[in-house]
Formats: structure tokens, C-alpha cells, sequence
């Protein structure tokens, strides 16, 4: 496969940036330093690629005017836990076939560190099927009519062939990535309506289903995968896809409080709880959950899809329960995908807006799917949904949640703290930004132009600033 990130010639687009950690060492007598600037235009056919200018930066003479974005790194927010995207069983399955150099190449693309990788850092998997396998399956499915209440029967069985191979090759590469399972449908038989696609947990199952997740997370441990964290379920108000649940707020803080809570605890899991798992325009489930502190006690926060809502939610839930994270699981990109329309919208709402509303994570739905979208189920299943990396033999074609994972993932690493930064001035509105201080001391700053015209605008600091410019829709992201 070709090289993806490659450096441009002076001139493209940018111009400046601030060092901004250790000012007043580092800058003595207006001196310049050099920072890193990778930038995206789609007007200008440029895909997240690394700028060669030596970027100068300058001691700030008195209060900037015009458009500035200030940074003050002493004003800290949320530890960052990563960026990446879902592993689906379709995902997995297109990985695997591949040809072992293609597959090596690509996930040292997605996953590496180096200097020419993106470095995803946080893949969220499916626990049993999603709409994007193949077919429906659970750990446990068994003939109408019969129950398996010891669980018995359980066995990763197809994650087995796919799923399970790939992740072992990811952590091979990268092996502090971080793990969310979600599941998307318990196994028929516990189930309200005996189906794959909606019905209810039965409540005389809640038990025996946290016994199932504990075991999940128990026989992945067995493969070598550590599950960092658990959502109960995938948009739990969401019963009409193939699998899905309905678990209403109400059933879901029961199913916690007096089942699954108390099974980790008993198992001795340090695997996270995290509720919700659905749209931002219903704050008041997970609250509602959090407000019951017996239930609270297991929980370790909540998680977020943007199918309805607005992203200033998260910070509603955080407000009411400043104690407990915040995550963005989930964002598809519909096919066949819109370059420049797709990547403003999404580091609009997840990479800027996700982290500045206190999410410490941003996944992208989903990893990899073939040219026609596919696998997915029947009777629901999505079948539009564009991956990350399209995969059509040892062929990879990079889409927007390619690039919009990149902006982040790549110089955001995990540990990092999010600090405040704000933009003033005539057209500030338009000038969409997020920053962060990294574990290597590192300043980072991502920044959007929203607007359609150019943008010319300092970066102020420590009384340090920089000039720096962006075309319309352009994103960029600095470090110094």
C-alpha cells in the first residue's frame, strides 16, 4: 500500500503556531521554534497530511487584536482515554481475509504509533453480533423452547474466526489499546419476545445474563484481551434493529444495581460499567440512573451516540454528576460518504464538541466495510454505513472517519488533559477549537474553520503568539 501521510511544500495553507509549555525558557528574545502542523482541506485535495513549514513563533506585544484563539493550560478538564473506531464483526471478517502483508500493513496504518501512522487508540468491539455481521449470533443460542440458565453452552464461538485474531494482531502492535465491548441483544431465549430483534430482558434472567457479560469479559481475558469497559447495551431505546433490546432507564439501573454491579464485584472485575450508550437527546436516562447512588456505586459514567440530540448534553449529565466520565461511543458515516461535508460536521460535533462537553473518548462506527457496505443482518441490519477504510481484497480506499479519527488519535494520546481554549474576535463563532496537554509535556491544539471564507488568526499563550490561517472547512491540528 502506498504511504498515506506526506509532507507539503511551504505555503499550502498554515503559517504559525505558539510553544506555549515552557514560554518563558524557550522563547527569550522573540525566539522562533519549530512546532508540527497536519492539515486537512478538502477544497485543496489535502487529506490529514503533515505541513513542512518551520513554524515561528513570536513573544506576544500587548493584547492581540482581531481573531485569536487563547489557550491557558493551568485551566484542566477531563483526561483523555483515546480515539479510534468499532470493530464489527463485518470489519474483522474483511480484516482477516486479506493477505497477511496487506492486513500487517494496514493495522500498523490504524494502530502504530510511528512516525507515519494514525495510532488509534481505543476500538470499541460488539459483544455477540451487531448489525454488521453476517448473521445474528449470541455465546449462547440454543434451540426454541430450551434455556441454559448455568450457561453451559456459552462459547465466543464466530468472534473466534475474526474478531478474536485481529484484536490479538492490534495489540501485538499496539498493546495499551483500549477495549470497549457493547452488546447489542442478549440471547434469544432471555428475552421478552424469544427474538433476535427487540422484546425485553426477562427479570427472571437478569441474573444469569450479568453471570453471561461476566463470562464474556473472563474468556476474552483467556485470549489475552483485556476489556477495559462495558456499555449494558447498545441504544438501549432503539428495538428495532437486528439484534437490539429495549431496556428502558428504569430496567437498566436495576439491572445494574442488583445484578450486574454486584456480579463484577463478586468476579472481582476491573472492567468499567458504563450506562446509556444511546443519543444525545435523552440526558435525563442516564442521570435518572446516576441519581440512585446504590446503583452509582458500580457505574463509572455514561456514553453518548449524536442520531438525535446535541452534543452540549454531555455537559448536562456532567453537571449533574461531575464525579462520574463521559464517552462518545458512536457516529456513523453514511455512504457513499461526502469528503468535505462529512469531516467539517464530525470534528465539529465529536472532536471538538464531544471534548469540550467532557467526553475522554471518540469512536467512530465503524472500522472497515467492503464496497457494497456490507455484511449486515437482515430485517434491520444498516446498510449504508461506510467504514473507516473501505476493503475490497488486498484494495484499502480511506474515508472521512479515517481522516477525522486521524486528527485526533495522532497526536492526542492517551493521558492526555483536555485545557481550555477560546476563540475571540469578529467570526470567533466559526473558529471551532479544543485543546490539550499531553503526557510528554506537549501542547495540542485542534482547530476548524467553519466558515466558508479563509480565516488569518493568532494562537495566543504565555504571552507568546503565532499567526495562522485556514481556508474554509479546513481543519488542522498543531503541537508544540
Amino acid at each position: 500500500m502506498r504511504p498515506i501521510f506526506q509532507k507539503t511544500l511551504a505555503g499550502l495553507c498554515l503559517a504559525g503556531i505558539l510553544q506555549c509549555a515552557q514560554a518563558q525558557d524557550t522563547h527569550k528574545a522573540g525566539a522562533g521554534k519549530t512546532g508540527v502542523t497536519w492539515l486537512t482541506d478538502p477544497e485543496q485535495k489535502i487529506l490529514f497530511q503533515e505541513q513542512a513549514d518551520a513554524l515561528s513563533f513570536r513573544k506576544q506585544a500587548g493584547t492581540p487584536g482581531g481573531l485569536s484563539i487563547s489557550i491557558d493550560a493551568q485551566k484542566k478538564a477531563q483526561t483523555i482515554d483515546g480515539f479510534g473506531w468499532c470493530l464489527t464483526g463485518g470489519s474483522a471478517m474483511h480484516i482477516i481475509h486479506m493477505s497477511a502483508a496487506s492486513r500487517k500493513a494496514l493495522l500498523k496504518e490504524l494502530f502504530s504509533t510511528g512516525d507515519h501512522h494514525i495510532g488509534g487508540s481505543y476500538l470499541r468491539v460488539t459483544i455477540g453480533a451487531s448489525d454488521l455481521n453476517e448473521k445474528v449470533f449470541s455465546y449462547d443460542d440454543l434451540p426454541a423452547g430450551q434455556t441454559d440458565t448455568a450457561l453451559k453452552h456459552f462459547d465466543l464461538g464466530p468472534d473466534r474466526k475474526d474478531v478474536i485474531p485481529v484484536l490479538k494482531e492490534i495489540l501485538a502492535i499496539n498493546p495499551t489499546i483500549k477495549i470497549l465491548g457493547s452488546p447489542w441483544s442478549p440471547p434469544a431465549w432471555m428475552k421478552t419476545n424469544h427474538d433476535t430483534r427487540g422484546g425485553s430482558l426477562l427479570p427472571e434472567y437478569y441474573a444469569v445474563y450479568a453471570r453471561y457479560l461476566v463470562r464474556y469479559i473472563q474468556e476474552m481475558r483467556r485470549q489475552g484481551i483485556r476489556i477495559n469497559a462495558i456499555t449494558v447495551q447498545n441504544e438501549p431505546l432503539h428495538p428495532g434493529n437486528n439484534p437490539s433490546l429495549l431496556m428502558p432507564a428504569k430496567e437498566q439501573g436495576e439491572f445494574v444495581k442488583h445484578h450486574l454491579g454486584p456480579a463484577f464485584r463478586r468476579a472481582k472485575l476491573d472492567t468499567k460499567i458504563i450506562i446509556y450508550d444511546h443519543n444525545a437527546d435523552r440526558p435525563d436516562y442516564p442521570i435518572s440512573i446516576l441519581d440512585d447512588a446504590e446503583a452509582a456505586q458500580y457505574i463509572d459514567g455514561s456514553a453518548f451516540h449524536l442520531y438525535g440530540g446535541k452534543i452540549e448534553a454531555l455537559s448536562q449529565v456532567h453537571n449533574a454528576h461531575p464525579d462520574k466520565n463521559l464517552y462518545f461511543t458512536e457516529q456513523w458515516v453514511g455512504g457513499p460518504g461526502d469528503m468535505k461535508k462529512d469531516i467539517r460536521e464530525h470534528v465539529q460535533n465529536l472532536i471538538i464538541g464531544a471534548t469540550r462537553n467532557w467526553s475522554r473518548t471518540v469512536i467512530e462506527w465503524n472500522l472497515a466495510a467492503d464496497p457494497a457496505y456490507n455484511p449486515h443482518t437482515d430485517r434491520g441490519g444498516c446498510d449504508r454505513c461506510l467504514g473507516a477504510v473501505t476493503i475490497d481484497g488486498d484494495k484499502v480506499t480511506r474515508n472521512p472517519a479515517y481522516y477525522i479519527i486521524a486528527h485526533a488519535a495522532k497526536l492526542v494520546r492517551p493521558g492526555s488533559v483536555r485545557v481550555a481554549s477560546d476563540a475571540s474576535g469578529a467570526g470567533a463563532e466559526g473558529l471551532l477549537n479544543t485543546a490539550f496537554r499531553t503526557p510528554g509535556g506537549k501542547t495540542v491544539l485542534i482547530v476548524l474553520n467553519n466558515a466558508d471564507a479563509p480565516r488569518e488568526f493568532r494562537v495566543v499563550c504565555n504571552g507568546q503568539s503565532a499567526l495562522a490561517h485556514l481556508n474554509g472547512g479546513a481543519v488542522a491540528t498543531y503541537e508544540w
